[in-house]
């Protein structure tokens, strides 16, 4: 049957079953693509033992798929616009899925990180892609509603992925937490091909080697320095400092490409637009502050409280809980009266709740408290990432979205990467002046540490988690000052050549 989702542009209408349709679509491939990054982290020290590898090479497993994520996400817009939405959104699904299945049959760890660099590479276009075909489907007067659907995945990711990744490798075999994406990746290529509607690609202009040539390998040098920095516990290092400097200067180098070049890889032009450069500011530093604090109670839960990876995933549920409960409101009131309002509202929420591990974390903090605290945080976080990234693509036109999609992909992707490094460095600092030289040197689980050593140690690590809290409410403190800038106003129907019915097959 057909639908029209373009026919009612008022705020107020829901979502209808054609949109819906195409966002439960884009919802599973999203699904894979994070979930896969944290389902592996728990898997890292079973794959070392599996192939005789020493960590520094199996590491590559996980660093290996985020650094293809990085080169292949500036390409998405104008591959978009090249090739159309549901070819390239399937074609990553197919590169994703038949990563998943190599990297399940690996031999090797050589063999395992290059299967699983090309699995990122499909990962990587699958949330741009799946970003703007939801929000050309569902129009710019309900960006927020289709923002809070694929926003599911994004914070459940970090949640579910520790808890399914402790049960396949201890239970089942390290090979599912690949082979788990085939079953999902075969049904959203079904769907796909039955519901997406069929693409009408335009006449596109040529790719932006050059920008493609500094933009690709400066974020995935940029994110590789930080990430390496991070595990040196010092940025300052020749190799962590070489690879993040050579990173930067191409990143910079890309930025006056694309502000003069005719047709750039990605228009950066577009932040001229209050609304766009307001979101753009909003995401850098709040991503940063947030994903580097989400980084944290993991850790405090592995090496204060001794619990496994599984035991920590579970205990960080009700943050999933809370988000699921304020998504669809925030989103709904993001199209209502504008993202100003509930991005500030959702951000304060988060702030006291930062705040409140700052102050009451401790060696044997109560369970029930920190999940109630955790909460509460889901509440606000529903109403912030996603109701931010709408306030960018709400008054863009139809041809406009695949661009920006990929912009604040880019965005998010390098600010958490520099989130969880900073944090991580901060937090080994602040482990090392409470332990001793060397000690805070290592974060991992602490469950083999016998008991009346980890009484010793238990109430100096929680304070330095603690403190190490305060930066992270301080950095969200900084992400209030774009976010005032956020319109405060329900958008305007943007006019777009292309507002046709979805037809469900």
């Amino acid at each position: 049957m057909a639908d029209g989702p373009h026919d009612e542009p008022d705020a107020g209408g829901g979502l209808d079953r054609g949109v819906l349709a195409v966002a439960g679509v884009v919802v599973l491939g999203a699904i894979m693509s994070i979930l896969d990054v944290t389902i592996v982290n728990v898997a890292i020290k079973e794959l070392a033992k599996e192939f005789n590898s020493p960590l520094a090479t199996i590491q590559w497993v996980a660093t290996g798929y985020t650094l293809a994520l990085a080169t292949v996400i500036p390409v998405t817009g104008w591959a978009c616009a090249r090739f159309g939405t549901k070819r390239l959104y399937m074609v990553s699904l197919v590169l994703f899925v038949l990563g998943s299945t190599l990297a399940g049959l690996a031999w090797s760890a050589e063999s395992l990180i290059v299967f699983r660099v090309l699995q990122g590479l499909g990962g990587g276009m699958i949330m741009p892609a799946g970003m703007t075909i939801m929000t050309q489907a569902a129009g710019p007067q309900r960006v927020g509603r289709v923002m809070s659907i694929i926003g599911v995945p994004m914070l459940l990711g970090p949640i579910t992925g520790p808890i399914l990744g402790g049960w396949l490798v201890d239970d089942v075999s390290w090979r599912w937490i690949f082979f788990v994406n085939l079953p999902v990746g075969v049904v959203a290529l079904v769907l796909a091909a039955r519901i997406l509607k069929p693409d009408q690609p335009q006449p596109a202009e040529r790719l932006d080697f050059l920008g493609l040539a500094l933009l690709s390998p400066g974020l995935a040098s940029l994110i590789y320095g930080v990430a390496k920095g991070a595990e040196e516990r010092d940025f300052l290092l020749t190799e962590p400092l070489v690879f993040t400097a050579a990173g930067a200067l191409l990143v910079v180098g890309f930025v006056f490409r694309a502000l003069y070049a005719r047709n750039p890889l990605i228009d950066l032009r577009l932040l001229k637009r209050r609304s766009v450069a307001a979101a753009s500011g909003t995401m850098v530093l709040f991503a940063i502050a947030f994903m580097g604090a989400m980084l944290l109670l993991p850790l405090y839960f592995q090496t204060v409280r001794a619990e496994g990876a599984m035991s920590a995933g579970l205990l960080l549920a009700p943050q999933g809980f809370g988000a699921m409960i304020t998504m669809p409101i925030g989103g709904r009131l993001t199209d209502r009266i504008g993202p100003g309002r509930v991005v500030l509202v959702g951000m304060t929420v988060v702030t006291l709740s930062v705040a409140a591990f700052a102050a009451i974390l401790g060696a044997d903090t109560s369970y029930w408290a920190l999940g109630a605290v955790l909460f509460v945080m889901g509440l606000g976080m529903g109403m912030t990432m996603m109701p931010t990234m709408a306030a960018a693509i709400q008054t863009l036109v139809h041809d406009e979205v695949p661009r920006a999609s990929t912009m604040l992909n880019i965005i998010q992707q390098v600010a958490a990467s520099i989130g969880t490094a900073m944090m991580s460095v901060l937090l080994a600092r602040q482990l090392t002046s409470r332990l001793g030289g060397g000690s805070g040197g290592e974060i991992g689980s602490t469950e083999e540490v016998p008991p009346e050593i980890m009484a010793r140690i238990a109430g100096p690590m929680a304070d330095a988690f603690q403190h190490t809290y305060w930066y992270a409410v301080g950095l969200i403190a900084l992400a209030f000052l774009p976010a005032l800038l956020l319109p405060r106003k329900r958008p305007e129907p943007v006019a777009s050549p292309v507002d046709t019915p979805i037809t469900v097959h």
